[in-house]
């Protein structure tokens, strides 16, 4: 990654720097620019800090030259963009990279205990060091943040003064210089002090990350958005911002949204007309379409009029979602339920082209295997592609529980690209028997459970909201958590039976009144991606075996009784029966981040067997 050039730097013929004249920090991996460093996140580079830059901008934009087009017309149409691209490359190899910018600006000299903006200390050209001491500066281990995705510095003028009253002096003008120092009598916010030469007393930063904090001291979030470059104004805002440390997660949450590759849209044949795609679906005569085409590119044209009328087709159904809501909720849970509809249709490898990403076929081995275990339907995946890409991010709150209004943009105008990550392998789908599963539902423990987990959901969301009436409802429904925790038993099974390891493999769950499903694919493109082991293990025989004995391994923990009898785990009580020691994967792996687990829905409890979905598979 590369920050950018500083201002009025002047080299080449049009007057800009050449990007491979910037001075580099670092290097991430491409799919860690979408899901760990993406853009308004906070990097430490040795002992620097930086936020990522944002996708536009003058000086500080991603560089589109190493960055591939990726083509999902699905996804691309709910995200309301044309294409999307890998983020730059950042190794030894590439030309360019991701850009970044110092943040915070505010550090501080271990030897001097001075604490300052970064240019006043007046370091060389090129280094982070105290221009006095020569000492390695120190950046602000401290940020604030709200609930729109703005960041900023931590007010450390208005803490020190606070004592004063409101509104005595503006920051800065008593003539007094910050210092900040540790007592070393421990390693607690109480242990770290600031003072000002100007003569009031010191304080430590206890009490700093009080919800109402900086509220008590009068200050509102000022709206910036260091990521977006000194040159875009700061919106309005009248949120009240929070204390952060620069390293905590809740300073960045990306927002990803993924799609499976399927038929009509999987064997590539509409990728050059994504240019064009708005001004085709905008038309429904045939003799229109072939019009556009003609005037399009002539004689030459890749795509026969059938086959963009077909296309144009199975985009509207897509598009028509019930009592005719329009918002991306109801699009993306459609953009599920296609995919769904297609893993139980199958799409047969003889009849389709070599150019096909999905290719899911029925297994050929006798499904009675499976009778009496509670599954039903398996799907061969011998081949599929996933796109996942970085819609948004968000601050302090989980992505899955605020509305849109809070998703912090990218970029601060529109683009027609998003960034992204291909995932190409294999994998198995199952579903859920339905009747077996409506006659579990009525359970009155069943339920008495899966509201319990949904309860403290709830009461989690609202409590990291600034407006708990805007959260949305939590997805804790029985048969959700049944699936999730069915999908991470099994994950661990094949992890050790197949030998893939648990990160390589990856949940994607279809739960709602109409799905119960789930698929488990590769979730890396390297050698681990698409080497058959998987897809060997969705045969019907292979299969049950899997499932009894993923079951019988979960009806024992290393942690019980505490785990099984537990009446809360998690973060904020969001699990049940679920710890590191049975059912939890890397995080990766998970679609909900570890969240909303209780493997007693799968097993049973001591005191009530019956509770479990899979109970009878443990009296056998």
């Amino acid at each position: 990654m590369t920050p950018p050039p500083a201002r009025r730097r002047r080299s080449g013929a049009n007057g800009s720097a050449p990007a491979h004249n910037l001075p580099r920090r670092g290097a991430v991996r491409r799919a860690q620019a979408i899901t760990t460093y993406g853009v308004g996140s906070l990097i430490a580079v040795d002992h620097e800090s930086f936020v990522v830059s944002g996708l536009d901008g003058a000086d500080e934009h991603w560089s589109t030259d190493e960055a591939p087009r990726i083509h999902e017309r699905r996804l691309a149409r709910i995200l309301k963009v044309e294409h999307f691209r890998l983020p730059p490359a950042s190794d030894e190899h590439s030309q360019d990279g991701i850009r970044v910018r110092r943040f915070p600006l505010m550090h501080s000299c271990p030897e001097c205990n001075e604490l300052r903006r970064h240019r006043d200390f007046n370091p060389p050209p090129g280094q982070s060091v105290c221009g006095t001491c020569e000492t390695d500066l120190v950046p602000s281990r401290f940020v604030i943040a709200c609930e729109a995705g703005h960041l900023d510095e931590f007010p450390y003028w208005h803490w020190v003064h606070r004592a004063a009253g409101r509104g005595t002096t503006a920051a800065g003008q008593c003539g007094g210089t910050l210092r900040l120092r540790t007592s070393g009598r421990s390693s607690s916010l109480r242990s770290i002090l600031v003072s000002c030469s100007c003569g009031v007393p010191e304080v430590s930063m206890e009490g700093s990350f009080r919800k109402k904090a900086l509220k008590d001291l009068g200050l509102s979030c000022r709206g910036t958005r260091p990521w977006l470059g000194t040159s875009v104004p700061a919106q309005r805002c009248s949120l009240t911002p929070r204390t952060l440390q620069r390293g905590s997660s809740a300073v960045w949450q990306p927002v990803l949204k993924s799609a499976l590759s399927i038929p009509p849209w999987s064997d590539g044949r509409a990728d050059p007309l994504a240019p064009y795609w708005s001004r085709l679906r905008d038309l429904s005569d045939r003799s229109d379409v072939e019009m556009c085409l003609k005037v399009l590119f002539g004689d030459e044209c890749p795509v026969s009029v059938d086959e963009v009328m077909e296309l144009l087709a199975a985009e509207q159904e897509e598009d028509t979602t019930e009592d005719g809501e329009r918002t991306f909720d109801h699009h993306y849970r459609a953009l599920r339920n296609k995919e769904y509809e297609r893993l139980r249709a199958g799409n047969d490898e003889r009849e389709r082209s070599r150019d096909e990403q999905f290719i899911c076929e029925t297994p050929l081995g006798d499904p009675t295997a499976l009778d009496g275990i509670g599954v039903t339907g398996p799907m061969l995946v011998k081949k599929l592609r996933e796109v996942r890409a970085l819609k948004a991010f968000t601050r302090l709150s989980d992505p899955d529980s605020i509305s849109e209004t809070n998703e912090a943009a990218l970029s601060s105008m529109p683009l027609n690209w998003l960034p992204a990550m291909e995932v190409r392998g294999e994998g198995v789908f199952l579903r859920l028997a339905e009747d077996r599963l409506a006659a579990w539902e009525n359970i009155t423990a069943v339920a008495r459970r899966a509201k319990r987990i949904r309860t403290a959901h709830r009461r989690v969301m609202e409590q990291r909201a600034s407006d708990p009436t805007q959260v949305l409802p939590s997805p804790a429904t029985p048969r959700m958590v049944l699936l999730h925790t069915l999908a991470h038993v099994l994950i661990n099974e094949w992890s050790l039976d197949a030998g893939y390891p648990a990160a390589a493999l990856r949940e994607r769950l279809y739960a709602d009144e109409e799905m119960a499903g789930l698929l488990i694919y590769t979730a890396t493109s390297d050698s681990a991606g698409s080497l058959g082991g998987l897809v060997a293990q969705g045969e019907p025989e292979r299969l049950a075996g899997t499932i009894r004995s993923a079951i019988r391994r979960a009806s024992w923990c290393s942690a019980d009784p505490l785990c099984i009898e537990s009446e809360a785990s998690g973060t904020g009580g969001t699990n049940l029966a679920a710890c590191h020691a049975c059912v939890m994967l890397p995080e990766t792996s998970c679609e909900h981040n570890n969240i909303l687990l209780d493997r007693a829905l799968l097993v049973g409890t001591p005191e009530d067997p019956d509770l479990g979905f899979f109970a009878d598979i443990l009296r056998h």
